[in-house]
């Protein structure tokens, strides 16, 4: 990883070894922006704070080796990210104004695509994760993710049978809750719905009928024109004198078929005046034609503007047009058919919600059973882990129980309070020593135990499900001595199968690393680049007896630790 601007460091490459990396140096030199810096690139969130004064951001860049054909090179290369020789390039920036920017394999990613990536690529743990350890919820997830798919698979389908129970449930008591409201909806519709019936409307009635209504109420007018109209272009029998269009029209047609073979020019308008001729016969017959079928029957006109009525009377409450009250009565029909459902909806969601609740039962019971089973081969391993941590008499087991709940589901022959993830309550025991009754780890586990106890957890899953890089951060806090030097021969065995980063102050635990990083401070109180540096040979020594007693060239404390380091390499 490479550091810049962030907290006391300004400027510093960070080199993790493949096996066990220990991050050593001065109370507030920066050991902690390490751990900090990861959790950036995993991504963490982003805190302005952190942003070193006078720079305008933080930027942590890290290169991370995958294993070919893993989810997390899928999710990546989901994100469009481009993997440089097997390894992925991350970066984060933080601007001292708080905004963010994450780069993957040099594309510009949400900073929710690292998050997802850090499940899969480190396990962190820290003072505050030991406190997470406390948590029931937290000791059932690391017992399930024990068990595997003794748990993973009755967990899934009683996930997905849990999920269908909570939405018949709500769909249940809605159509309960309700009935009244829906029942009050219905008898709405069916009045609307017979009101529309009663009339009878057809498509496009109402406009089709005010035009006829139109037409009615001006029959007299109406007729008067198309008289006048024929007169003028037909003639008027009752006046011989009259002078009418076609007539004339004619005259002219005569009059120019005469001459029309001397000039082409007017034969072909005495062909137009022809076409006038033909034109105005045909609109005269239709004059004569329209006045003769003209009804002005006042009694249809009645009868229309009754049908009117009635139709407006549907508009004005279901819709724009007879058009949109059809389609209204389509949908209330529709809804009507759903509301008087209801009963039958209401017995087959009953009928549902109690088999979902049987099948809970049984998957709640396979989870509890699964779970027993793994927790007794967990605490089993637990407890050989804790007796090489200088914890021989220690003795940790799993409270697998469940409370009475008369809603609940049945499980071992009692009804139980259930949830999401089963039935079960789960809590982890420590027995610290012969007689002590085992109590919570809460309550029952001194500081320097938990640590112990949350190192064995991890080591016992580092051979059943393991991630590739680890980082401790002071969890060795509260132990010293023997205990301190099994701590670092087993963090030395978990780096065996995965990277192990692990920031102390212990020289006990840093001994065991395969790799020491020194970060120091300069006059300034800032770390540069060449603030962090790999301790080796006699470095190394001056580095662990400081931390050993405070004084790099105290001769006792030299002795002992080359004494640590020579017991490190025989473990080796």
């Amino acid at each position: 990883m490479r550091i810049r601007s962030l907290g006391v460091i300004d400027d510093a490459v960070v080199e993790l070894s493949p096996g066990f990396t220990a991050v050593t140096g001065e109370t507030g030199a920066g050991k902690t922006m390490v751990v900090t810096s990861l959790g950036l690139l995993l991504g963490g969130r982003a805190d302005p704070a952190l942003v070193r004064i006078g720079a305008k951001a933080a930027v942590v860049e890290g290169r991370i080796a995958l294993r070919p054909g893993t989810s997390a090179v899928l999710r990546a290369e989901e994100a469009g990210a481009e993997l440089d020789d097997g390894a992925l390039l991350v970066s984060r920036t933080v601007s001292a104004e708080g905004r963010s920017r994450a780069f993957l394999g040099g594309r510009s990613v949400p900073v929710g695509v690292l998050a997802e990536l850090a499940d899969e690529l480190v396990a962190v743990h820290g003072q505050t994760d030991q406190q997470g350890l406390l948590r029931p919820a937290r000791q059932r997830e690391a017992l399930d993710r024990y068990a595997g798919d003794a748990v993973a698979g009755p967990l899934a389908k009683y996930a997905g049978a849990y999920k269908r129970l909570r939405a018949v449930a709500v769909e249940l008591e809605e159509l309960v809750t309700r009935a009244r409201e829906r029942a009050q909806e219905a008898d709405l519709l069916r009045f609307g719905l017979n009101e529309i019936a009663s009339v009878e409307p057809l498509p496009g009635e109402d406009a089709e009928l005010a035009a006829e209504a139109e037409r009615l109420g001006h029959a007299e007018a109406l007729a008067s024109a198309a008289a006048v109209g024929h007169a003028a272009l037909a003639g008027n029998p009752e006046d011989p004198e009259s002078v009418d269009a076609t007539t004339l029209v004619a005259g002219a047609h005569r009059a120019l078929e005469a001459v029309r073979s001397h000039d082409p020019a007017l034969a072909a308008l005495a062909e137009r005046i022809g076409e006038v001729a033909i034109l105005l016969g045909d609109v005269a017959g239709e004059l004569a034609g329209y006045a003769d079928d003209l009804d002005a029957d006042p009694l249809r006109l009645a009868a229309v503007e009754e049908r009117r009525a009635a139709l407006t009377a549907l508009t004005r409450k279901y819709g724009e047009d007879i058009t949109a009250v059809l389609a209204w009565a389509q949908e209330g029909a529709a809804r009507l058919t759903e509301l008087d459902g209801d009963d039958d909806r209401i017995g087959d969601l009953t009928a549902e919600r109690d088999g979902l609740r049987a099948e809970l039962s049984v998957l709640a019971q396979e989870l509890t059973d699964a779970r027993t089973e793994a927790a007794a081969r967990f605490a089993e391993a637990v407890t050989a882990e804790l007796a090489s941590l200088a914890m021989p008499h220690a003795r940790v087991s799993f409270a697998v129980g469940q409370s009475e709940d008369p809603e609940g589901v049945e499980v071992g022959g009692r009804t139980v309070a259930y949830g999401p993830t089963g039935a079960d309550e789960v809590e982890l025991l420590l027995a610290p020593h012969p007689g002590a009754p085992p109590r919570p780890i809460a309550k029952g586990a001194s500081g320097g135990e938990l640590s112990r106890v949350m190192l064995a957890v991890e080591v016992v899953f580092a051979g059943t499900d393991p991630v590739p890089t680890y980082l401790f951060d002071e969890v060795d806090a509260g132990v010293g001595g023997k205990a301190a030097v099994e701590i670092g021969r087993r963090l030395a065995k978990l780096a065996k199968s995965a990277q192990v980063v692990v920031v102390t102050h212990l020289p006990q635990v840093a001994a065991f690393a395969d790799r020491q990083l020194l970060v120091e401070k300069t006059n300034d109180g800032t770390v540069t680049r060449s603030g962090v540096t790999v301790l080796e040979g006699e470095d190394r020594v001056r580095e662990l007896s400081r931390m050993l007693a405070g004084q790099e060239d105290s001769e006792t404390a030299r002795a002992h630790a080359e004494e640590l380091l020579a017991t490190a390499r025989a473990d080796g």
